[in-house]
């Protein structure tokens, strides 16, 4: 008996194996923002190499055992620190011509959130959207408000404190023109946004997104990167999600709740949540969701000309698409 019993154990033992395998232990998924291909060379190659190095960061953090949160805010503080992306040093101009950029950091153990709106000389905006939500019983400051709430952290390298030139770069400067020049915008070539979404070896979700908004938008325009639910969600039960595009799409659909809700409401994938979502000809969603499940799934869906996106698990994914 004892050996008739023991293969049937070891085969239990290894289909349980297997099916503890299908799930990955950690999963990554990073955005730089939907919008246009980029046709310059250079820029693009160096939107590769931040993103690559990012995701690197991401991917080392959640194999030493770092929690989900810290891995997010440090992603998106190496691309808030990036003239490439529209988020931090590369934030777009505001109609004007000053910068106001938004930021949220959620984590999907216990809904906590962080958010910032409007912040003009915050150098990492994800970081005080952090400390909103660790050191104050809110969820969301904006504008003058979060600037001050800043000063509390004078001595906190994390929250420095910068000049809003410090924001502007020829780039977005001619950006500006040319967008200001067309008199209507062109939305293809508005969107971008940076986030991030991280399952680590807890099992904890978190996501995190950062933007300097629309270019030539209106003084005083908050998107839906601040906004819990609208830009950025996360719950361990369902999944992690962080958007870009016209974020006022977003607004009215409730977007990064949405993918959850549908999750746990109706029993689809994320992948299918999201695809629903960006094809609904009903409810109009202009731009790109990346996202972690919670089982690992990565799921990066974009009904723009492109997306830049980043994305690493533990069986072994490694891949940076570069769009701009």
């Amino acid at each position: 008996m004892r050996h008739s019993l023991l293969p049937a154990c070891l085969s239990l033992t290894l289909c349980f194996g297997l099916s503890f395998a299908q799930e990955q232990q950690y999963a990554i998924v990073i955005h730089g923002g939907a919008g246009r291909i980029s046709s310059n060379p250079e820029r693009r190659a160096e939107r590769e190499r931040i993103l690559k190095h990012a995701l690197t960061t991401g991917q080392k953090m959640l194999q030493e055992k770092r929690s989900s949160l810290d891995t997010v805010e440090a992603v998106v503080r190496i691309l808030e620190d990036s003239p490439m992306f529209n988020a931090g040093k590369g934030a777009v101009f505001n109609a004007a011509g000053t910068h106001e950029l938004d930021a949220t950091i959620m984590d999907g153990s216990t809904r906590s959130t962080g958010a910032v709106g409007g912040v003009t000389t915050v150098r990492n905006p994800v970081s005080l959207a952090r400390r909103v939500m660790t050191d104050t019983r809110h969820v969301l400051l904006v504008a003058a408000g979060a600037d001050r709430f800043a000063d509390n952290y004078a001595s906190d390298p994390m929250i420095q404190r910068v000049a809003n030139s410090y924001f502007s770069t020829e780039y977005r400067r001619a950006s500006l023109k040319r967008v200001q020049q067309q008199e209507k915008q062109k939305e293809s070539d508005s969107m971008g946004t940076v986030g991030c979404v991280a399952l680590d070896m807890n099992g904890n979700i978190a996501a995190a997104t950062s933007t300097g908004g629309l270019t030539n938008k209106k003084f005083g325009r908050i998107g839906d990167s601040p906004i819990a639910g609208a830009g950025t969600y996360a719950d361990n039960r369902t999944c992690g999600v962080s958007c870009t595009g016209i974020g006022e799409d977003f607004i009215r659909n409730a977007v990064a709740y949405d993918v959850s809700a549908r999750m746990a409401y109706k029993g689809v994938s994320a992948k299918t949540a999201i695809e629903q979502i960006l094809s609904s000809k009903e409810h109009q969603v202009r731009g790109g969701i990346i996202a972690v499940s919670h089982d690992g799934q990565i799921v990066t869906e974009f009904n723009t000309p492109g997306m830049s996106r980043a994305a690493a698990d533990s069986g072994g994914r490694f891949e940076v698409h570069v769009a701009e």
